[in-house]
């Protein structure tokens, strides 16, 4: 079983017309798919994601922000063929973590490319099917994964004692986990897998500056 956890903002109701809830119904028929959300959340991503690492049953859990259009139907597998090459799986990352990086992108202090050290793809716009951003080799090894599309089998993460951070509600979880894993011993890498991100980000507010600083200061960059 696969479980899909996601955490919003949005009653049950208003998200059911979101792009997860949409790409949710797309895929209701294959029973290897399990969706879990935190309806009207209030939390921070880690402590949802962290509660089904340590309470789920299921095997993979695929952590996914809920702006986010599947547009793969062949998602399930996907994932399954995924994980036989890493164990924690990304659509998009860089192969490559230079101090003080406060973005799997860019290069540290820029907002350069770290090109050619990226992987994967990922389409953005406001509807499905949206501009694809190729960033490197479709399938390759990485230190950094985004944190739009999360997945791994739930008993590497509980027998190595890898979770999210909860000082890192929003900002940075990503980033923090995947040094976290790879700390580990875990392999990540990037795979195909076609969706849509509705968002960009939210960089240099100062809540993402205030947990940049305490990501800085975690690790010793």
């Amino acid at each position: 079983m696969i479980e899909i956890v996601s955490a919003t903002r949005l009653d049950a109701a208003a998200f059911a017309d979101s792009p997860l809830g949409v790409s949710l119904r797309r895929v209701a028929k294959d029973p290897r798919l399990a969706p879990q959300i935190a309806f009207e959340n209030t939390r921070g991503l880690p402590e949802v994601y962290n509660g089904r690492i340590a309470s789920s049953t299921a095997e993979i859990l695929v952590f996914m922000h809920d702006d986010v259009w599947l547009e793969d139907f062949y998602f399930t597998d996907r994932i399954l063929e995924g994980l036989k090459a890493f164990d924690l799986l990304g659509i998009a990352g860089n192969a490559r973590r230079q101090p003080r990086q406060s973005s799997w992108l860019h290069r540290p202090g820029t907002e350069a490319l770290d090109l050619p050290h990226l992987r994967g793809a990922i389409a953005h716009g406001d509807a499905p099917l949206g501009k694809v951003g190729f960033f490197g080799p479709i399938v390759g090894p990485c230190e950094l994964l985004d944190g739009v599309f999360l997945a791994a089998r739930r008993q590497a993460l509980v027998e190595r004692g890898v979770r999210f951070d909860p000082r890192f509600a929003f900002h940075f979880y990503d980033l923090d986990f995947c040094r976290t894993a790879r700390a580990k011993g875990l392999r990540l890498g990037t795979w195909p897998i076609s969706m849509t991100h509705r968002s960009t980000g939210n960089p240099f507010t100062p809540a993402w500056e205030q947990a940049r600083d305490a990501y800085f200061a975690k690790w010793g960059d």
